[in-house]
């Protein structure tokens, strides 16, 4: 999420993250490719489920789309009301574009999909960036020839500076894209396991949701759906639904 973590959820039960994440992967496969006004139909009934946990952003973005508003005029009008919008809600649900793609697309597409919702370019680095290394690990890349490839690709100076440098840099659960995509990025490169970096990922405070959704992404794409504790999975709410769209995207990607 973009604001602070919700109490009283039960185990198990996702946020957001991962309700964007399900649409944006939705929409790959049903498309077989990027299509911005199907992903924003699956964002915004994913929105219309459970409005409540949606950041700041996003549920304004997603609002005025449903008002009738242009949507790519609605991006650019809440970009220039807040006076920013490098809150990390575009970061978060980006990582089943890497899963699609392995060329330049990934870049492309992650930016694209970023400017659904957050106009402010770091956003759609900050995107970039996460699904390059998640498109290179779900093909077999090291995590360390991943966060290289990432780096050399990254064209934003401020995320290439923090990114490139993350040892210096204590990781911090913020709602900064930047903040957010170093903790997950951080984390994930310091970890051994699934379990160790999800774990450290939630334990940091703050935007931990978030955080770990990212890191998770990571994780996940390194370690694969083996690594993932089945005390951990048997809790997943709507577990079917997730190994569906998981399984549709995945299929989608080899065609």
């Amino acid at each position: 999420m973009e604001d602070s973590p919700k109490s009283g959820r039960r185990a198990g039960r996702y946020t957001d993250d991962t309700g964007q994440a399900l649409a944006i992967a939705d929409s790959l496969a049903a498309c077989h490719g990027f299509s911005a006004e199907d992903m924003m139909v699956r964002l915004l009934r994913s929105y219309l489920r459970d409005p409540g946990v949606y950041g700041p952003t996003s549920a304004r973005v997603f609002e005025l789309v449903l008002s009738g508003m242009e949507p790519m005029e609605v991006v650019r009008y809440v970009h220039r009301l807040n006076g920013s919008s490098r809150s990390n809600g575009s970061v978060m649900r980006g990582p089943p574009i890497g899963i699609f793609y392995a060329g330049p697309m990934v870049e492309a597409c992650s930016e694209a999909c970023a400017r659904l919702t957050h106009y402010d370019p770091v956003n759609g680095a900050c995107s970039a960036f996460l699904n390059r290394m998640v498109s290179d690990l779900t093909r077999g890349y090291p995590k360390e020839a991943a966060y290289a490839r990432a780096l050399r690709r990254c064209r934003d100076p401020e995320v290439l500076a923090m990114l490139a440098e993350y040892r210096h840099y204590e990781p911090v659960a913020g709602l900064d894209a930047v903040l957010a995509t170093h903790a997950a990025v951080s984390l994930f490169l310091r970890g051994r396991s699934y379990e160790e970096i999800l774990v450290s990922a939630i334990n940091i405070g703050g935007d931990t949701d978030t955080v770990g959704a990212m890191a998770g992404s990571l994780a996940g794409a390194c370690y694969g759906l083996p690594s993932i504790p089945e005390r951990w999975l048997g809790k997943l709410e709507g577990l079917p639904e997730v190994m569906g769209s998981a399984w549709r995207l995945w299929a989608a990607s080899r065609e």
